[in-house]
């Protein structure tokens, strides 16, 4: 999808739920301090499950943040988006009464892999417990992969174009394309983003069919990418939605500019073939390099997809060598999702949100649990990097075989 360069796409609001914290300025804490939080599940009807460690959301109360006739029509992962998407409306200060004349400038687009999981087990249970009378109104539209956007769209009263990426993890990058091209194509803002509740009993029975997914129960080894004692990726809640606009209606709004979507591409290599990802993440970079007008070297640091299965992440170093060049096994690479864990479709839009708050503080935070890498990687470890950062490149893949990459540009750049 093209970058319009006479519209360009900035970002000017940051909302986070997430395991480290369900505030912006905690998750940035964390993830600059290399603070891990993984830990034993704790769901009830998950105790008997293989999956032991997890990026839990706790301490998070929905009906603190969330008006009751919402709550009731709508499953954990929209309730995460809800309240992420509130936070970075906040944060862009983008109120009613910026929009209140135009709601068809305003546009909405979410990703979602799973949908629904919490809520659809529930009333399901009631359908074979109790019977047909006994299933609310409300499972028919809860699970769907679009109630986030749908919710989020009615309550804020914005009727601009919406839409919702039903894809694997690579669709938290897609969703910020589509953003950005609702944007070139006229639409003055995109509350965008993703949020993702993977831990109710029935979403994890789905999820142990992944060869992929860790069953260590060790939470300090559960999820080390990069490393020779990688076993797989470790699983979370939670995730990020952003406010991005127009840079020039931003501006004579007053908005503060946190950064530029500058350039995305995407590719398709198949479910688990991670030889094959590191053509296709090769060529999703070089397409993403080419719409920021980017050469190799301009990239400042890489938030990787880091998996933490041992062909993927092979494919992955190769992948940032063969898009970068030389320059690829010294660029510095973080994935602070390895404290986190892996939200699927949240999770690049996690990464994207750390990447600004990054450019913004002029550091690179370290990848929590990962000491000894195995790869050709100059991989961040132990502590932040103090580092002068104006751009920096996001990737994602997806278990079923998407790959995306992103380009974004620090507020003050003006390359593009």
């Amino acid at each position: 999808m093209s970058f319009r360069q006479d519209r360009r796409s900035v970002v000017t609001g940051i909302g986070v739920v997430a395991p480290s914290g369900a505030s912006t300025e905690v998750f940035w804490k964390t993830t600059r301090e290399g603070i891990s939080v993984l830990d034993r599940v704790t769901r009830e009807g998950c105790e008997h499950l293989p999956l032991r460690v997890a990026g839990e959301v706790r301490g998070f109360d929905p009906m603190a943040l969330i008006e009751e006739r919402y709550l009731v029509q709508t499953d954990r992962f929209t309730h995460f988006a809800m309240a992420a998407a509130d936070l970075a409306l906040d944060d862009a200060r983008l109120g009613r009464a910026d929009y209140d004349g135009s709601p068809f400038a305003v546009g909405v687009v979410t990703a979602a892999g799973s949908g629904g999981g919490e809520f659809g087990q529930r009333e399901l249970q009631r359908l074979w417990g109790q019977g047909s009378r006994y299933v609310g109104p409300y499972q028919s539209i809860a699970w769907f992969y679009a109630a986030s956007t749908g919710q989020i769209s009615i309550r804020g009263g914005f009727k601009g174009p919406c839409g919702v990426v039903a894809s694997d993890e690579a669709g938290g990058l897609d969703a910020l394309a589509h953003a950005a091209g609702a944007i070139g194509r006229g639409t003055d803002a995109v509350v965008v983003g993703a949020a993702e509740a993977p831990l109710a009993p029935y979403s994890v029975v789905c999820q142990l069919g992944y060869e992929d997914l860790s069953t260590c129960d060790d939470p300090a080894r559960a999820y080390r990418p990069f490393t020779a004692e990688a076993c797989g990726f470790v699983p979370a809640e939670g995730g990020a939605m952003l406010v991005v606009e127009e840079e020039q209606s931003a501006r004579r709004r007053g908005a503060r500019i946190r950064a530029k979507l500058a350039g995305h591409a995407a590719t398709f290599t198949g479910a688990s073939r991670w030889e094959e990802s590191r053509e296709g993440l090769a060529q999703a970079i070089r397409g993403a390099l080419r719409e920021a007008h980017c050469a190799p070297e301009e990239i400042d640091v890489v938030f990787a997809d880091a998996l933490g299965v041992p062909a993927a992440d092979r494919a992955e170093a190769l992948a940032i060598a063969d898009a970068l060049g030389a320059y690829g096994p010294r660029v510095p690479v973080t994935a602070p999702k390895s404290g986190i864990g892996r939200a699927y479709c949240g999770a690049p839009v996690l990464d994207t949100a750390a990447a600004v708050l990054a450019m913004e503080h002029g550091v690179i935070p370290p990848t929590p649990n990962v000491f000894d890498v195995c790869h050709d990687l100059n991989v961040v470890t132990g502590a932040a990097r103090p580092a002068e950062l104006r751009t920096a490149l996001v990737l994602s893949r997806g278990l079923m075989g998407s790959n995306a990459a992103l380009v974004l540009r620090g507020a003050t750049d003006t390359t593009t």
